[in-house]
This record gives C-alpha cells, structure tokens and sequence, in this order.
C-alpha cells in the first residue's frame, strides 16, 4: 500500500498506478504543505462517498477540493477579480478558500451548502498527481482517529468557526497512515510532515473572514 516516492520526479509507474486507484474510486494519502490528507479523484463519486464515510466528518467545510493550478478554481467556484488577486498571492501554500460553488459542483460532491473549500498546495506530490490526472482531488486531513485503533468522534454541530484538528490527531510519516481501513495508496517522499493544518479563509460572504487559523499566517 505505501510507496516511497522522491517527489521531484515521481516514478511513471507509481503515478500510473495512484491514478488507477483513483480512477476505481479509491483513496489515496498524500504529504502536503500542512499536515497528510486523504484524496479521492472528483470524479468518482464511488471514492468521494468512500471519503465521507471513512471520515465519519458531517460538516463538509472540512474537506477541500486540491487544485494544480487556479484556473481550475474557475471550474468549481465562483471567482470575482478581488478574490482571484488575493488567492494568487496567498497560492500555492497552506490556505484554504471557502467560495461560492457552481451547480456542477454542488452535484459532483452531493454537498448541501453552497460553497466549498479550495487550495492549492505548495507541494510537488499532490501537483503532480492532480495534472496527471487531470481534474481536482477531494480531500480531508488525515487524523489518526480514523485508524483501526483510533477512537472515533462524533461531527460536531456546524457553527461561524471551524474548530482547529488537535495536533496530537495528525500524522506525521507516511507509514504511520497504514493503520487507517480503506485507504488504498500512500505515496510516501520519506520526509516527517509537521503537524499543523492548513489556514481556512472564507470568501464566500462579502469580505475577507477567518474561520480557522493555521499554517498560513493571518492577517494576510
């Protein structure tokens, strides 16, 4: 299930193989510029269903579409020229933009609210994986709650904030993931991650709101 990968020049035969498991509506796990996450490719809605119940995760702000490029962005959301310019400043990197969604959008992930978290990250295995593919990945943090020993939280109820992951549930190598069910490949390049998570800025109001501090640094 784990395969070591150096990051700046993944194995052919690796990506071809993440992208059949992702294409048959399996999980990948993936290092980031935060903490490790779970992905399964957009558009396989047996991987995205597979996803939320390995999560066990209600509110859907906790999942994020993972982009290669902003353009892409466009595709899922919408995106004015004020939020484009303040994205491309802050992206690739730990931030997450919750925006309004598209219709297509909200069908592909059968999601009730109207908007979803977006992010580029600044890490070479996930951009790569993504461009091979072609399309986003959806994805959530990886938690060591979701392993077989993990203990299991019930999703709290939404509120205005998104309460932060405790650190002491996040990963930090690759081999550490084995543990969780279901999970189908870790592309693993070797490094520890830290155990922090991804900065989530809300976009999808009128102005600028922080709904969980995090790697990326705030005030932006």
């Amino acid at each position: 299930m784990i395969e070591y990968v150096v990051s700046t020049n993944i194995d052919d035969r690796v990506l071809a193989r993440a992208i059949r498991i992702l294409n048959e509506g399996g999980l990948a796990a993936l290092p980031t510029d935060a903490s490790w996450v779970l992905a399964c490719s957009l558009g396989s809605p047996q991987g995205i269903k597979k996803l939320k119940s390995l999560s066990g995760e209600r509110d859907e702000r906790r999942f994020t579409l993972l982009c290669s490029d902003i353009s892409q962005f466009g595709e899922l959301c919408s995106i004015d020229n004020s939020r484009f310019r303040l994205i491309r400043r802050l992206s690739p990197g730990p931030y997450v933009f919750i925006l309004k969604t598209l219709l297509g959008t909200e069908k592909a992930l059968d999601i009730r609210r109207r908007e979803a978290g977006v992010r580029i990250p600044n890490h070479p295995v996930p951009l790569k994986l993504i461009e091979t593919l072609g399309s986003p990945l959806y994805s959530i943090t990886a938690k060591r709650s979701m392993t077989r020993n993990g203990e299991r939280e019930l999703a709290a109820a939404e509120g205005a904030e998104l309460p932060p992951v405790p650190e002491e549930d996040l990963f930090e190598a690759g081999w550490e993931l084995e543990d969780i069910e279901g999970l189908d490949i870790i592309l693993d390049d070797s490094e520890e991650r830290e155990r922090v998570f991804s900065t989530v800025l809300d976009l999808s109001g009128d102005g600028l709101r922080l709904l969980r501090p995090g790697a990326g640094p705030w005030p932006v």
